[in-house]
Parts: C-alpha cells; sequence; structure tokens
C-alpha cells in the first residue's frame, strides 16, 4: 500500500512540477547576428531553400529559448544549434512562388507565438503580436539557365562554320 502511495505522489510531483523544470526560458532584450542563405540557381534545384542562422544573447543570460519562426503567415518551429545561443530555421518554396525580393522572418518566444496562434484561430488581428524580434532575408530570385541552350549554340556554330567552309570551296571552284 505504501509503495503503491510513494508511486502516486512521485508521479504527481512530477506531473505537476515536470513542465516548470523543463520549461524554456524568456529572453529580455535579444541581441542577434543573423545570417541567411536562400538558393540561387534553378537548374540544378527543385524548389528555392531559405536557410536562416542567428547567433542570440539575452540580456538576461537565458540559454534555453525556445523560438518559432513566422514567414508570410507560415510558422515554422527553429531548431536549436550544437553551440549555445545558436539558432536555425528553414522553409522553401517552388521556384515561381519565391520571388525575389525581401523576406520578413519574425521570430516569437513561446508565450507571443501562443498568443499568435490564438489570434489566428479567432481570426484576430495579427499586428498587435509583437515578436521578439526580426529577420530581414533578401532573395535576389534563380537563375534559371542561359536562354539558349550550349548544344543549340554549338550547333548553331557548328552550321555556320560549315556555311562558311562550302561557301569558300564553291568560291574556289569558281
Amino acid at each position: 500500500m505504501i509503495r503503491g502511495l510513494t508511486f502516486t505522489f512521485t508521479f504527481i510531483f512530477i506531473f505537476i512540477t515536470g513542465p516548470g523544470l523543463t520549461s524554456a526560458e524568456t529572453c529580455t532584450e535579444p541581441v542577434i547576428v543573423p545570417s541567411y542563405y536562400s538558393t540561387s540557381d534553378a537548374v540544378i534545384s527543385s524548389e528555392t531553400v531559405f536557410i536562416v542562422e542567428i547567433s542570440l544573447t539575452c540580456k538576461n543570460g537565458a540559454q534555453n529559448v525556445v523560438l518559432y519562426a513566422d514567414v508570410n503567415g507560415r510558422q515554422f518551429p527553429v531548431t536549436r544549434g550544437q553551440d549555445v545561443g545558436r539558432y536555425q530555421v528553414s522553409w522553401s518554396a517552388e521556384h515561381k512562388n519565391a520571388r525575389s525580393g525581401t523576406y520578413e522572418v519574425k521570430f516569437f518566444d513561446e508565450e507571443s507565438y501562443s498568443s499568435l496562434r490564438k489570434a489566428q484561430r479567432n481570426n484576430e488581428d495579427l499586428s498587435t503580436i509583437k515578436p521578439l524580434f526580426a529577420v530581414n532575408v533578401d532573395h535576389r530570385g534563380v537563375w534559371n539557365g542561359p536562354w539558349v541552350g550550349t548544344e543549340v549554340l554549338a550547333v548553331g556554330i557548328g552550321l555556320l562554320v560549315y556555311y562558311l567552309a562550302l561557301n569558300a570551296k564553291n568560291n574556289i571552284q569558281l
């Protein structure tokens, strides 16, 4: 009987305090160093890929910050890197949908992200929810290859050389 009660109390203690022990910290006055990459060559890839990596330091020293990213109304989880304070988010889009320009990537902590999701569910104004910080990603678009394929260009040059050689031969025979 005592063994069963001990197990029950242990289970209740872990159930109640567990989320508090494992919850993420809140970052105050974040300082970020962003870097980003986006696909520039459509010839060798089927989609445009965006990768944003940030180095985050918080004034309060928080290191266990859980982040979410929002890009044009689409939310993505942000992964934590091996190094303390390194985070990364990535997404992809079809080349025709990934137009050139600046993409604003808004980063939210758990509290502001839950507010964002609640506002989306209730069709409320999303502009009132402020992100923790934002990063602008400048995407220059993708290169779709040359207008004329190299094989077509080689055939054209070959035909031109053949025509010039044939024309020169005909002029010599006259």
